[in-house]
């Protein structure tokens, strides 16, 4: 399939990252340039490969000198930086507005003066706050959000909206499930893998288990994004991506507790929902980019079992 990006250097913000360094991979294997900016906060050097047509800006968006010249001739801008883990922002309710809505509109000014052309964005189910139709479609409203992270995600959709509709900017906003994979430092089997590290006879899990939701693999999300961007033009595209089914909480504790061994007491904390913010259901529709020819290749499931499979290699867990 062809999945070309436009001629020109590519600049990847938060190439460092889980999702990010597979993008940068899949850009690098097609012969382009590949300019990645990251503050390091939450991405890792070592995730990004040894290549010529790679450079690495250790930068923060919210200090556009610090980045710009990263723009020069620039023809496309993945935007991935944010604050990756939703919890944070509970804590802490300035980061998302600072990492999240501000830093995209420093990053928005920059590309409007660079006259970058193409702009792509990593938006997340959390903007559709608990919706009560599944598959939920990108049509679906009103958008409610119920936590920081999920506000800034939809403010920043809202600016990218504006500035392909002022500047003649191309936008593609893509709204994903739980993206996971070898490289991830946050999230449901890293937190598990974490506490069992910790504690291998017993495995503290959040909400009653009966959480529910779609998860996809890096590589999966990184397909999908590069597909549809070849193959849709408008001012604005807006395209979810996700797995055909869901899996639960309870159905994820007990593989992790299984590849340790089988030893490990579930304990569940009780609650509908593990967090203040959580979303304790997400099936998103991926009928949308399903038409353009695009589809999941693995079920929830076999993302999660692929995942604690490298993540048992990587850790050396010997059950």
């Amino acid at each position: 399939m062809t999945t070309h990006d436009p001629p020109g250097p590519t600049v990847v913000t938060g190439g460092a990252g889980a999702i990010g360094s597979v993008l940068v991979r899949a850009v690098l294997s097609e012969g382009a340039e590949v300019r990645v900016v990251d503050n390091l906060s939450g991405g890792r050097k070592e995730h990004l490969p040894s290549d010529p047509k790679l450079s690495l800006v250790v930068a923060d968006l919210l200090d556009p000198p610090s980045f710009e010249t990263a723009l020069d001739g620039a023809e496309t801008v993945w935007h991935l930086a944010a604050n990756p883990d939703v919890r944070l922002g509970i804590e802490t309710p300035r980061i998302d507005l600072d990492r999240g809505t501000v830093a995209t509109f420093q990053l928005l000014e920059a590309v409007r003066r660079h006259d970058v052309r193409r702009v792509r964005f990593s938006s997340s189910s959390v903007v559709y706050g608990r919706p009560t139709t599944f598959p939920t479609p990108e049509d679906y409203g009103p958008l409610l959000p119920e936590s920081q992270y999920g506000a800034a995600k939809l403010a920043c959709e809202g600016l990218m909206s504006a500035y392909a509709h002022d500047y003649g900017i191309t936008v593609h906003l893509f709204r994903f499930a739980n993206i996971i994979g070898p490289s991830m430092t946050h999230g449901i089997l890293f937190d598990l893998f974490e506490k069992l590290r910790q504690d291998p006879a017993r495995l503290e899990v959040l909400g009653d288990g009966r959480q529910a939701k779609s998860y996809l693999r890096a590589e999966e999300c990184v397909d999908g994004m590069r597909f549809a961007a070849a193959r849709s033009s408008q001012p604005v595209n807006l395209f979810n991506l996700g797995s055909l089914d869901r899996i639960s909480v309870r159905e994820i504790a007990e593989k992790v507790v299984a590849a340790h061994g089988g030893r490990a007491q579930i304990e569940y904390t009780g609650g509908e929902r593990g967090w203040v913010g959580d979303v304790p259901q997400q099936l998103l529709s991926v009928e949308k980019i399903g038409r353009l020819g695009w589809r999941p290749r693995l079920t929830s499931a076999q993302c999660v079992d692929r995942t604690i499979e490298e993540l048992v290699d990587a850790r050396r867990v010997r059950p």
